[in-house]
Formats: C-alpha cells, structure tokens, sequence
C-alpha cells in the first residue's frame, strides 16, 4: 500500500515527506494505522549523523554503507490493521505503543526482567525486518531503514511483534506515544536507575521532554528537593510546574546558590543528565555537584563516535561516586508503558501538559527546527 512518510534520505539533510510503498506483514509482524509520533531528540541525531555507526558495520547489518534513506520516529501509538502469521500476542483493533528496544521476552536479559536490554536491540540502529532479513518499506526501488525498527513518522507501518506494547483502549494515545521513550527513559532514570530514594535531593540537567520524565520521576520516588537546570528560562518554568522545587541555568549556579543552604554542602544525592546531546564535559560537571556516595546516571545519547570525556577521576574514586548508563530508564517497556499511563489516566503523571505543539506528517522538519530554537518541549505529530 502507499502512504505518506517523513524521511532523511542524507547525511543532514531535512525532514521531508515522500509517499512510499509498505508491504504486508510476514510472520510474526503486525501493520498499524498510526494515531501519533512523538518527536524526541533522538530523531535528530539520526539526522546529523550522531548516531551512525561505521560503514562496514552498517554494509554488514543492512547491505549498504549508509543509513540513508531512512524514515524517522520511534515514539509512538496506534491500532493494529492486520497481523501476519504466528502473531498470537496482537489481533486488528488492539491499541498499542511502540517499544524502541524490542523485546523477545526469551533471551536471558528478558527471562531475568530486562527487556531493555534485550538482544534484539543489535537490530535496532538499521537494517531489514527482525524475523527475516527481508524489507517491507520502500520509495521506488530502494529499501528504507527505519529508526529503531519502526519509523513512526509514517501514516502505517509494518513492525515485528517485539517491538509493540499493547494497551487499554481507554488510555489515552497521544500519551501512549510519548511514554513509548522519552517520558518513560526519563523517569525511569531518577526512579529505577538513579534510585531516588524518599529524602533525596535530586538535580536534572536538561528540562527537555526526557527531564520532564525524571522530574516526575524524582518526585514519584519521594525526592525532598529536585533542582532544574537548564539555560531555557521557559523549561525551568515548566519544570517548577511539575514537581521541581528550584531552577537555575547551569550546575556553576546550583553549586553557588543552591546546594549550600539547600544541602549544607552535602551536594545531590542522584544528578541525571538529560540534555539534547551529551558532552564529554557535562559528566565532570555533573560530578562536581554530586554528594560522596552519589549516582550520576548518563542519560542523553552522545555520538556514536564520542571516546572521550572530562573527568576528575581521583574525585570520583574518593567520593566513592557512581556513573550509570540507561536504555529505557532501565525497565522493562512491557512493564514501564502500561504502568505509566495508568498514572496518567489516574492524573498521578503530567503529560499533556509537556506538548507545546501538534504536527502533520508534512510538518516534521518544522517541529524539530522548533525544538532546536527551543520553543518546542514536546512536539508530536497528530495523523
């Protein structure tokens, strides 16, 4: 069938919409009509390249050296129009959102309750259909790579079951859509992964979409104090509306005029780095505002060729601090979906709130020119 898609079909090149040609699902795959894309950040290091990996890996995994031409969008939501067969977990109507990170529900890091890291996740970065090594998109006589496996900038498309959650029908789906990744990962980095414990004092760096999450995050866990930073005036406007307590525009400011009263020179007990890109210096600034005994969890996505970082190592060894990485927040998208938008449907979790603007499919490039300029929070893209 032929839909309408938003693509990068270079190296920096813009968002644009093409129509493009989907086939039907094989075994073990599911076609869904999409009722929304969340636009995070993460899109955009597809674009500029940030998150390629070298030639010859990419000629090994999808028979070219390159990842272009590739139709964006990870986060989203729908209803299933057909399954293929073997599907046992999916019938057409079912509501789902997509997971970014497969889960096979069968390898050791699923049987022990990890499915974020499962091993479907080698698949993920390009290349063609999980159970078959076979394409199912395509503009003209190319194949398409799909961000993630999915490409939800896409009016349908066809994915493995492992990548979708299914959901309630009375849960919202534009919400479904921006827990799919952002909102979860971020909470789930303070909740999970940081282990904000109840007395805590917590500082995220980056108010964006994913620190949004973390915010929340922070407080759902019980944290006594959560400093917003980030040089965005209107994000830290946001974030004290969702349950931080203070604000300020770098970790210099909250070292200075927050922390010493606030902690008694304590510093935080958990710092969570959710900015747009992760720098090889924010880890030291991080750590520079982290207690003895702290956790600073990674959270942002670096490039995929970034080797180096600044780091006061002999503070970081005599403080007896942490470094943690996270995919997911580090839980279980199986899991982390269902329960987060209960809290939304409850009114526990803030998102609606989060989306500054709504996009058509034709839109995409706008949005993330948006959220570069820093008038975007949240965009989505309504089909």
């Amino acid at each position: 069938m032929q839909v309408k898609a938003a693509l990068v079909t270079e190296l920096n090149g813009p968002w644009h919409t093409e129509v493009i040609e989907i086939d039907e699902p094989h075994a073990n795959e599911v076609k869904v009509k999409m009722a929304f894309a969340g636009m995070c950040h993460s899109d955009e290091h597809l674009r500029t390249g940030d998150m390629s990996p070298e030639p010859a890996l990419l000629e090994m995994i999808s028979g070219s050296p390159s990842m272009y031409p590739i139709i964006g969008g990870h986060e989203g939501s729908g209803v299933v129009e057909s399954v293929g067969p073997n599907v046992t977990a999916f019938k057409p109507g079912d509501h789902v959102a997509t997971s970014f990170i497969p889960s096979c529900g069968r390898c050791e890091f699923c049987a022990s309750g990890r499915g974020y890291i499962c091993d479907l996740g080698a698949t993920t970065l390009a290349g063609p259909m999980i159970a078959d090594a076979t394409w199912r998109h395509h503009l003209g006589e190319q194949n398409l790579n799909r961000m993630c496996q999915l490409g939800t900038f896409s009016e349908y498309m066809v994915v493995n079951e492992a990548s979708l959650v299914r959901i309630e029908p009375w849960y919202d789906l534009r919400a479904a859509a921006l827990l799919s990744c952002g909102v979860s990962t971020g909470f789930g980095s303070a909740a999970s992964r940081g282990g904000v414990k109840p007395g805590d004092t917590v500082a995220i760096i980056g108010c964006g979409g994913v620190g949004s999450g973390a915010i929340q995050g922070a407080a759902h866990a019980g944290a006594r104090a959560i400093i917003a930073i980030d040089t965005n005036q209107s994000k830290i406007d946001r974030a004290l509306k969702i349950g931080a307590t203070h604000g300020c525009a770098s970790t210099l400011d909250a070292a200075f005029t927050i922390l010493p009263e606030l902690t008694m020179g304590k510093n935080c007990d958990v710092v969570i780095i959710t900015v747009g890109v992760l720098t090889g210096e924010l880890l030291e600034q991080a750590r520079s505002i982290t207690a003895k005994g702290g956790v600073i969890v990674a959270t942002s996505i670096a490039p995929y060729s970034q080797q180096t970082v600044e780091l006061n190592v002999f503070g970081l060894s005599m403080f007896n601090q942490e470094i943690r990485g996270t995919v997911f927040g580090s839980e279980s998208p199986r899991v982390q979906i269902p329960r987060l938008l209960r809290l939304h449907h409850e009114g526990k979790l803030i998102i609606d709130d989060l989306v500054t603007q709504e996009y058509t499919i034709d839109q995409v490039q706008q949005g993330y020119d948006d959220l570069e300029s820093g008038q975007n929070v949240r965009g989505v893209v309504r089909f």
